[in-house]
């Protein structure tokens, strides 16, 4: 279905029954992201195709993309829905999405399942740098368009671990990410990429939800970033998956699935957090 949210509209679709989950997916992804685990899942899953992804509208202005305004368009999109709190779960960008919406509008997360993100850069010098390697990706895909772009980006190192894939379920995720624009693209790489976004590391002693960090083990980084996070989230946990690299969901599937369904679903695993 289509919901206007803050004159932008955006695709949702809802499935399954129970406790609200929001899934994010990450950057070049889409809601198709999360149908391989939706049958393990025993929750109300609410999946949305982010701003400039998927059949989601793509504003042609940069800021509109900024990632506190895609939280706003969340808080919105629950208040349509008439949700009071929702579990929240995000990838990579859309886990940095996933955290800004909980540092904004905390008393509306209930437990957050964070997979292979970012509380953003700490130091300005960084986040510039960043901001202007974001820049010059974005002009590539304004120049090159969308099919080269994926062919580059199935071919970066933080994604090398799913050549080992299967040749159909690498070639469905390439169809899904071909799905999209290169004005959405870009614009997202300028608004709600890792330099764009505050760095919300201050705020992690505050959190007072349950939180999950995921990551795989081949993936060093996330897996360092993880371990931060979890450490300074009182009720924090970190989670180190086997034989996985950066995209656990679709790595180890069936695996991923039953992690989420069982933090959401067991007290006894909220009661270890604490």
């Amino acid at each position: 279905m289509k919901i206007n949210l803050n004159d932008v509209m955006y695709n949702v679709e809802q499935s399954g029954s129970g406790f609200p989950l929001l899934l994010l997916h990450g950057f070049t992804g889409s809601i198709e992201t999360w149908y391989p685990f939706l049958p393990i899942l025993k929750s109300q899953n609410i999946m949305i195709d982010l701003l400039g992804h998927g059949k989601t509208e793509s504003p042609s202005d940069s800021n509109r993309y900024d990632i506190q305004k895609a939280a706003e368009d969340l808080n919105l999109l629950l208040d349509q829905l008439d949700i009071e709190k929702t579990d929240v779960l995000g990838y990579s960008m859309g886990g940095r999405l996933a955290i800004t919406f909980a540092v904004l509008f905390p008393n509306r997360v209930r437990k957050l399942i964070l997979e292979s993100t970012t509380p953003g850069l700490k130091r300005d010098f960084d986040r510039q740098e960043r901001r202007e390697r974001d820049a010059k990706l974005a002009n590539k895909i304004l120049s090159e368009g969308v099919e080269a772009f994926v062919r580059h980006w199935e071919n970066i190192p933080l994604f090398q671990t799913q050549l080992n894939l299967p040749d159909k379920v690498r070639e469905q995720i390439r169809n899904q990410r071909m799905q999209n624009n290169c004005i959405g693209l870009s614009n997202s790489l300028l608004g709600m990429g890792t330099g764009s976004q505050p760095s919300w590391w201050e705020t992690l002693p505050t959190w007072s939800f349950p939180t999950l960090f995921l990551a795989g083990e081949w993936d060093e980084k996330f897996c360092k970033i993880g371990i931060e996070v979890a450490s300074a989230v009182p009720n924090g946990l970190f989670m180190k998956i086997k034989n996985a690299g950066h995209a656990i969901h679709v790595e180890e599937t069936e695996k991923f699935g039953t992690i989420v369904s069982e933090f959401l679903s067991n007290d006894k695993v909220v009661e270890k957090l604490k």
